[in-house]
């Protein structure tokens, strides 16, 4: 399926637990099938550039490699630029 290769990418910074980042995920369940979500743990030794920035901000959101929300899923934001990139 060539499509797949278009979805944007969602990055999620977390680390073990994050109770908002388990929340954020369920606020974008619905939207699953319009992005890839690659989850990145700041507490592995390779992300430790990523732990340095995000330590006291996680959820963060990136969506194809650029910043977009932290904290709580801002809906609207997210829905705006998913489609943005989907028009593109």
């Amino acid at each position: 399926c060539s499509t797949s290769a278009k979805k944007p990418v969602l990055t999620l910074f977390t680390k073990k637990p994050c109770p908002l980042c388990d929340e954020a995920k369920e606020v974008l369940e619905p939207y699953k099938r319009r992005f890839i979500l690659q989850e990145v743990d700041i507490t592995l030794p390779e992300n430790l550039a990523w732990n340095d920035k995000y330590k006291y901000d996680i959820p963060v959101f990136h969506l194809n490699g650029k910043f977009l929300m932290k904290h709580r899923v801002d809906i609207k934001k997210f829905e705006d630029q998913l489609t943005k990139l989907e028009l593109q």
